[in-house]
């Protein structure tokens, strides 16, 4: 099929990997049929605002913070839990914009994130083999053969959860849950635990009585009882994604509205390969996560098929490159990108490149390695001129043991604790405040370094 023909599921003609082997494909036809006429979750305007964001972040004029679970569960879909994303990625925005002095674009990694690729289709567990985990939306975490066949009817339900947690965010925010004169009741359980709590009490203390001040002076603070809050998740499994996709009818334009803005991971940004495909025809911002292998000239050919136009805060690239790699493979990158003259705004992820394994396949990752990483990326676009202006992290609200290091200094030996993810560890709430404070840091210190 030429290039030049697109649409929703012109994919279809590509090499697609990473998709479920689904045993009946006309169950998952009926499936994704009903899920085309049901009502999005998103509006465009919606997708066009968190452009218009991304590329102000870009350009210095704001900071990306995008997080959340590896992968969302079913039984995540619940009051508590979703209270508490949201009150660990409200209290890292205001520290973020209070110490960087610049708007945070609020992303969440949820309301979607249920698929996840694997490296292999197989996984031993207590030495039996079994098909391997793709997330809530393709099969059951047990370990049992039964519920680990893929089933197109779990795509209902992962739409059913979606459409239930963004609206419930909907609510909170519209209802002034995130009105910053309330900062203290984003506090979750365990926060005077935390290393930082202390700075954390005083920042909010000094916001509240600004104002109260400009309140008592009379100005009309009403600004401050409601934020921009954005979704997003990977968009792994095309034929639910391609269900999703709709005709602007006002611009002609078409947008997945099953989230403002979706990523291509590492493991399917074939060139030729159908997610690529399906992405080049949408017009929601869009992510790509790059590693260390990458070649700098395959990746500026990725961003023009993705980005034609080079329309700004369409394309955002989030480097997953390790500790250890980074110094070396980053800088090439950045050349080629900044050569080019295509518009993009970058992104760290920090987390993925830095994965080790411990004891009986437990996944950890060091905090100190993930800082490392990050430091190395505000320090290298610092010297080639770029500008860092996002990160993207696995991050719970929960007191989990699954990242060693911190202020709580956790140590392999601690993460048997309260280890509960269902794929890759994240950074529990304590360390989570923690990074936010670094970064406000980073920022602080190269924004400083450019005047």
């Amino acid at each position: 099929m030429s290039h030049s023909t697109w649409t929703p599921t012109s994919w279809k003609h590509f090499p697609a990997h990473q998709q479920p082997p689904y045993p009946d494909m006309q169950a998952l036809s009926h499936i994704t049929n009903a899920l085309s006429v049901l009502p999005p979750l998103v509006y465009p305007a919606e997708v066009e605002r968190l452009k218009s964001s991304i590329a102000a972040a870009a350009r210095g004029g704001g900071f990306i913070l995008q997080g959340g679970d590896c992968a969302e569960r079913f039984t995540d879909c619940n009051e508590q839990n979703i209270t508490n994303k949201m009150k660990i990625l409200l209290q890292m925005s205001l520290i973020l914009t209070y110490g960087a002095r610049k708007p945070v674009v609020r992303l969440g990694r949820i309301a979607g994130q249920y698929a996840k690729p694997r490296s292999q289709a197989q996984e031993t567990i207590e030495g039996i083999s079994y098909p391997s985990y793709r997330g809530d939306s393709v099969n059951d975490l047990a370990p049992d053969q039964a519920r680990r066949v893929p089933d197109p009817e779990r795509l209902t339900t992962a739409y059913t959860c979606s459409a239930l947690t963004l609206n419930y965010i909907r609510a909170m925010i519209s209802g002034g849950f995130a009105d910053l004169r309330h900062a203290f009741e984003w506090n979750l359980h365990s926060i005077e635990k935390a290393e930082k709590w202390k700075d954390y009490r005083d920042m909010v203390e000094t916001i509240l009585d600004a104002i109260h001040f400009m309140e008592s002076c009379g100005v009309n603070s009403h600004l401050l009882d409601t934020i921009d809050f954005f979704t997003s998740h990977e968009g792994l499994l095309l034929e639910y994604e391609s269900a999703l996709t709709r005709k602007d009818p006002a611009s002609g334009r078409f947008y997945n509205l099953g989230a403002h803005m979706l990523w291509i991971g590492e493991r399917t940004r074939q060139l030729d390969g159908a997610h690529v495909e399906y992405f080049r025809g949408l017009a929601n911002p869009v992510g790509v996560k790059i590693g260390s292998n990458a070649d700098p000239e395959e990746v500026t050919d990725l961003i023009h098929r993705l980005n034609p136009t080079n329309e700004a805060g369409r394309v955002t690239i989030i480097t997953r490159m390790g500790m250890d790699r980074v110094e070396k493979a980053l800088p090439p990158l950045v050349c080629a990108v900044k050569r080019s003259g295509m518009p993009v705004a970058w992104s760290c992820d920090p987390m993925h490149g830095n994965t080790r394994v411990v004891g009986e396949n437990i996944k950890t990752r060091a905090f100190a390695h993930i800082e490392a990483e990050l430091e190395s990326c505000f320090r290298i676009h610092r010297h080639h001129g770029t500008i860092l202006a996002g990160v993207h992290f696995e991050l719970t609200g929960e007191d989990v043991t699954e990242c060693t290091g911190g202020a709580a200094n956790l140590q392999d030996t601690d993460l048997g604790k309260n280890y509960v993810s269902s794929c890759d560890p994240r950074l529990n709430y304590s360390q989570s405040l923690e990074m936010a404070f670094l970064i406000s840091r980073l920022i602080r210190q190269y924004s400083l370094q450019e005047r």
